[in-house]
């Protein structure tokens, strides 16, 4: 085997370099092209999933709501105060609160309630003061204020969630409705309604 001469190496070390070569125009837009469809399906897929992802607030919280209902429900409610010698009051139980208004207008932003004022004190006597930040306004319907409520009531409460995640001013609902059994004890549907869930 001879040895290459300097003019013949140079010419092998150009013939190398030609070889090489890039990606043409069309390959570059084929990947583009597929990047973006990807792109297309995947974003939509990601915002939806953080919004499922949000509404399991609602859901927890019209839990909560309705066991601080329930136990309510069951206790007693003394009116306060000590009865005049010789008179008798008796406690009242199975006492219904009145429907409440939203806590606040919802956005697309997290917000603190402040749980002080006169107009949440129904809240409180469920002992629903979430101290985190809420997406969703809160509220219930009820058949009204009153105690000594009948059993087999078909609906007592219809707890409400309302939410507008994406801010446009188009309202997702949740709710949960809760009726007396025939034991007089407060029981809640076994699923909450959704409208609109991720608006």
């Amino acid at each position: 085997m001879r040895a290459l001469g300097p003019g013949e190496k140079e010419l092998n070390m150009n013939k190398l370099l030609s070889k090489k070569e890039g990606f043409t125009l069309i390959e570059l837009m084929i990947v583009v092209a597929i990047i973006g469809i990807l792109a297309a399906i995947a974003i939509p897929a990601f915002v939806n999933y953080v919004k499922r992802s949000k509404t399991s607030e609602a859901g927890a919280n019209l839990k909560n709501m309705f066991i601080g209902a329930s136990a309510h429900y069951d206790s007693e409610n003394w009116p306060g105060g000590v009865p005049a010698v010789g008179t008798t009051i008796a406690s009242a139980t199975h006492c219904v609160l009145p429907t409440q208004a939203p806590t606040h207008v919802p956005s697309d932003k997290k917000v603190v309630v402040n749980w002080a004022p006169a107009g949440f004190d129904n809240f409180r006597v469920l002992n629903f003061a979430p101290a985190d930040p809420i997406y969703y306004a809160y509220s219930w319907v009820s058949t009204g204020a009153t105690c000594g409520h009948a059993p087999s009531t078909v609906s007592v409460y219809t707890f409400r969630a309302v939410g507008d995640l994406d801010g446009d001013a188009v309202f997702s609902s949740f709710e949960m409705a809760a009726g007396t059994n025939g034991d007089n004890a407060l029981y809640r549907a076994p699923g909450i309604s959704e409208k609109h869930p991720l608006e």
